[in-house]
């Protein structure tokens, strides 16, 4: 990251800091975006900021007075020289000082602009493997900066891309990404509710019914993993990924898909209606 604004100014990042009496570092009580900057326009941005007030809300912090300021915050950091023109901007709003039994009545905000850590070729070619994590993401709808139940199951491994979230046999979402299996001629996908709103997964899910594909909302189960023809992920930095296998559990021909293939040449190239003017 090389740009931050916080406290009403922009500023290296090597100078935004929190106290350490933050219930962020306290208790982890902190909800994050992360918007794409694509040739310096910013991707989804509404919706980011809708998701962003949702989770907000949903995790008790009362961050109104917040709210009006980012779009102006986000768009002059994004203008500014030393913000990269690829790349990310991850706003933060922290449960402040102040534990009044789960309600936060006075959060800190800062914002954080840099590059970006593209899905490397080589991975994009082969596709991912995913680490099956048995637990129940908590709280779904709330986009926290508490990864650590996510993190635990991939100890370290450098073969799995991240983890994926399988509560008693059915699948939800992974780590950082949205899950879809493709199978009888269907996309399958958790409903929101039991997953995070993803923006890739909206965008994706819209070009996929104007283009004829068929979705179904629902968990898929994970003995539907050796069934499916395919499987992928969609999210900010990964956008669209195939999915080669889970654990043990080869997909399909172990090869990516043409499903997840055709959605990344239509998230290319439409993602201009998703792009800030």
């Amino acid at each position: 990251m090389s740009l931050s604004y916080i406290d009403g100014k922009y500023a290296p990042v090597s100078e935004c800091r929190l106290p350490v009496t933050d219930m962020a570092i306290q208790r982890g009580v902190a909800v994050f975006e992360a918007i794409r900057i694509y040739d310096g326009k910013l991707f989804g941005m509404d919706m980011h900021l809708e998701r962003f007030a949702e989770s907000a809300r949903r995790t008790g912090i009362s961050a109104e007075k917040i709210f009006p300021q980012l779009p102006e915050v986000i768009e002059g950091g994004v203008k500014m020289e030393c913000c990269p023109a690829e790349g990310l901007v991850r706003p933060y709003i922290t449960g402040g000082d102040i534990n009044n039994k789960g309600s936060f009545p006075e959060p800190r905000f800062f914002v954080l602009f840099g590059g970006i850590n593209k899905t490397p070729d080589e991975e994009r070619r082969r596709g991912a493997v995913l680490e099956p994590n048995r637990m129940e993401r908590p709280y779904p709808l709330c986009k926290s900066i508490n990864y650590l139940f996510a993190l635990i199951p991939l100890g370290g491994d450098k073969v799995n891309h991240e983890s994926l979230y399988m509560p008693d046999g059915e699948i939800t979402e992974a780590m950082t990404n949205n899950f879809f299996l493709c199978k009888d001629g269907k996309i399958v996908t958790a409903p929101v509710g039991r997953v995070l709103d993803g923006v890739t997964r909206s965008v994706v899910l819209t070009l996929a019914r104007e283009n004829g594909f068929s979705i179904e909302e629902r968990c898929p189960r994970e003995e539907e993993l050796a069934q499916a023809d395919e499987a992928f992920i969609t999210g900010t930095v990964n956008e669209v990924l195939s999915v080669v296998r889970v654990g043990d559990t080869m997909i399909g021909s172990g090869r990516p898909g043409p499903v997840a293939a055709h959605l990344y040449r239509l998230f290319l190239a439409n993602m201009g209606r998703w792009l800030s003017a």
